[in-house]
């Protein structure tokens, strides 16, 4: 609790700000009663007046907020205006939960307007005018007092009585040593204004942030609401923009590199069984176990409601090496069949009646081996059970679909070929 120097993360942190770690209690259900807890603890602090607070959890391959909304300008004014607005807007989305902004109100200073035409007419140069009010009020470093094995710097500035209003700093003579000596008020103007909490730039441009946690919707979801709304209820000055970031542009960068990883997969995988089956076509109706597969993974994952993530694509690169097993059997058995000298429908059809007892027996296996993952037992349960679900749902389409549409593009492809399917058996 309180200023921790050490610690701190953000400009808005100090004597005023308290931050605590909650650790949840192991329970059959850890998602539920982590938004019980997170609903709890927000019906509990957002009517305490003059309270600002912020949740955050630790989430899986990330260390951003789920939403992160960049706003870039140029005038620090308009765009703390902006980032109210926006912070305003997305407060009333239900899709997202804990919106804040990072531009907030300041600390209060003395803003000085030096009058250059004046400085140059008592000939004072701009750079040591300030340098010396500087040094004035906040203080210099003269020199040290060495102690033992400890260095004690001492800070020359004017004493508290001659700085603490603001006509005393008005009344600072900036050119001592003259006979003549001239008042700060006589080369400036001064004020009490409201200094920025932070300024953050991204590529040379000035950038305030608005943050939020999810709320009841997806990351793909709420980032379709917000460009929405941001797009259609706020006006933007023409010098202004935004760019939705967080664990959303990690996602994108994520879903690149994983569609490429599966694509290189499948490109394996094809390749390895063209140089065992010494063809190029069998292979072709082999992958077509693995779209099978992924109608499965799609259809459960909607219906368990799982969202699309990291875990999920690493399921479904796993299946695209599994699924095409069974195929396999059934068409090597197959050209084992035509080499005996039967017909491609008789081949195909002895294929699917002697290896459907080792497809459905494979199956089962790694299905009721899944199974404990799937359900969500044990601890770091929803870390794992995304996965699971796609490797378990894409495997029992692919097993029920491949006996129909593997033996049918078999036979389609003998009667184009000609009743001959180039492989190694032919």
């Amino acid at each position: 609790f309180g200023y921790d120097i050490t610690n701190m993360k953000r400009s808005d942190e100090g004597e005023h700000s308290a931050r605590f770690k909650l650790l949840l209690r192991h329970e059959g259900h850890p998602v539920e009663t982590e938004n019980r807890v997170l609903e709890r603890i927000r019906a509990l602090l957002v009517d305490v007046p003059d309270l600002r607070f912020r949740v955050t959890r630790p989430v899986l391959f990330s260390t951003r907020k789920p939403i992160s909304v960049e706003i870039h300008g140029d005038e620090l004014e308009t765009l703390k205006v902006m980032a109210r607005e926006a912070e305003q807007l997305l407060g009333e989305l239900d899709a997202l939960a804990d919106v804040e902004t990072t531009l907030r109100s300041g600390a209060p200073e003395i803003q000085i307007t030096y009058d250059r035409a004046r400085l140059v007419r008592y000939g004072l140069n701009i750079g040591r005018v300030a340098e010396l009010v500087r040094d004035l009020v906040l203080g210099n470093e003269a020199t040290q007092f060495n102690m033992k094995d400890r260095r004690i710097p001492i800070i020359a500035r004017l004493q508290v009585q001659d700085r603490q209003r603001v006509e005393d700093i008005g009344q600072l003579t900036v050119n001592p040593g003259e006979p003549q000596p001239i008042p700060l008020s006589a080369v400036a103007q001064y004020e009490i204004g409201e200094g920025p909490s932070e300024i953050r730039r991204i590529d040379g441009k000035r950038v305030a942030l608005v943050q939020a946690n999810l709320g009841n919707a997806s990351l793909g979801g709420a980032v379709e609401a917000i460009e929405s709304a941001l797009d259609s209820l706020i006006q933007w000055p023409a010098d202004m923009t935004y760019f939705i970031t967080g664990q959303s542009e990690e996602w994108q960068r994520s879903q690149n590199s994983l569609l490429m990883a599966m694509a290189l997969s499948v490109f394996l995988v094809y390749v390895i069984m063209a140089s065992q089956f010494e063809s190029l076509l069998q292979p072709f109706i082999i992958m077509f176990s693995v779209p099978l597969a992924f109608v499965g993974s799609a259809l459960g994952l909607w219906v368990t409601q799982t969202s699309l993530s990291v875990v999920v694509f690493l399921g479904l690169i796993m299946l695209v090496g599994i699924v095409v097993n069974n195929a396999i059997v059934l068409v090597d058995y197959a050209n084992l069949m035509r080499q005996r000298g039967l017909t491609a429908r008789e081949a195909i059809t002895q294929a699917c009646a002697v290896r459907l007892r080792p497809i459905l027996m494979t199956t089962a296996t790694t299905v009721l081996g899944l199974l404990p993952m799937a359900i969500g037992l044990g601890d770091g349960a929803e870390i794992r059970t995304p996965m699971a679900l796609a490797v378990v749902f894409g495997l029992l389409s692919s097993t029920l679909l491949t006996l129909i549409v593997v033996p049918s593009v078999y036979h389609l492809l003998e009667q184009w070929l000609g009743g001959r399917v180039p492989s190694r058996s032919s």
